[in-house]
């Protein structure tokens, strides 16, 4: 649909009498503070640790009002016969405010999050001189830089966090195995108790009348009698000899 012509001038008129009914209040700066958004360009903040003097943030630099000096270190080698590896040092951090026209593309193009934007903007100084803020002070800025805001619900988690969570887990769970490791070597050994101590507990009668009565161990039960041995049996020729016969009287008579 094309505009309706004069729909922008009349837009216009309507904010103009809008404000013109309204009471015109004036800020008693410094007495009382603007209220700016968490966005506002105000300094730039230096985080040194991310920093990796990449030179990116030098060269993109319209202004060229960025200064870094580094220098390189040889790193020994991680474990044994690996190969030695060098790293630059910072040396210099340094950012011209009178030169800056605070574009942001330094923290635009900065591949590692070293530099942030701060709200605050009172650091006007009577030498110009004063205006180039080196790491120290730019590093001081970080305190003032807010907080990032809150992410979608739905968002995936962050590279960094996600790296830094498993790091944590991955180093708990060896701190506790190590932890179940050393408990057996400390606790002292268990003595069994004697067998005797346990045969009279076996030997109790039933708690109830129901059950069935404990059987007697196997010490209890009565010795079977000594056999004789073959020395001791009586010879043939010791047994007793057989009486007589009485004789028949008929046998007389024949």
């Amino acid at each position: 649909m094309a505009p309706i012509p004069g729909s922008g001038l009349a837009k216009g008129l309507a904010v103009t009498l809008r404000t013109m009914t309204k009471k015109t209040v004036t800020a008693q700066y410094p007495d009382a503070q603007p209220e700016l958004p968490p966005r506002t360009r105000g300094v730039i903040g230096l985080f040194e640790e991310n920093c990796t003097v990449c030179m990116l943030c030098a060269r993109e630099c319209p202004d060229w009002c960025i200064y870094i000096d580094s220098h390189k270190e040889t790193v020994p080698p991680a474990a044994p016969g690996g190969r030695e590896r060098s790293r630059n040092v910072l040396d210099r951090f340094a950012i011209d405010f009178s030169l800056c026209m605070y574009c942001g593309i330094c923290i635009e193009v900065c591949p590692f999050d070293a530099l942030f934007w701060s709200p605050e903007f009172e650091y006007a100084e009577t030498d110009i001189h004063e205006l180039t803020h080196e790491r120290d002070k730019l590093r001081e800025w970080m305190w003032t830089v807010p907080a990032p805001p809150a992410l979608d619900p739905g968002a995936e988690e962050p590279k960094e966090l996600a790296a830094a969570r498993k790091t944590a887990e991955k180093l708990a769970a060896e701190a506790t195995a190590s932890a179940e490791a050393t408990e057996p070597a400390e606790q002292p050994a268990q003595t069994q108790p004697p067998a005797q101590a346990q045969a009279p507990a076996q030997a109790e009668p039933p708690a109830t009348g129901t059950s069935e009565p404990a059987k007697p161990s196997e010490s209890a039960k009565p010795s079977e009698p000594a056999r004789p041995s073959e020395s001791a049996k009586p010879s043939e020729s010791a047994k007793p000899s057989e009486p007589a016969k009485p004789s028949d009287p008929q046998d007389g008579e024949s």
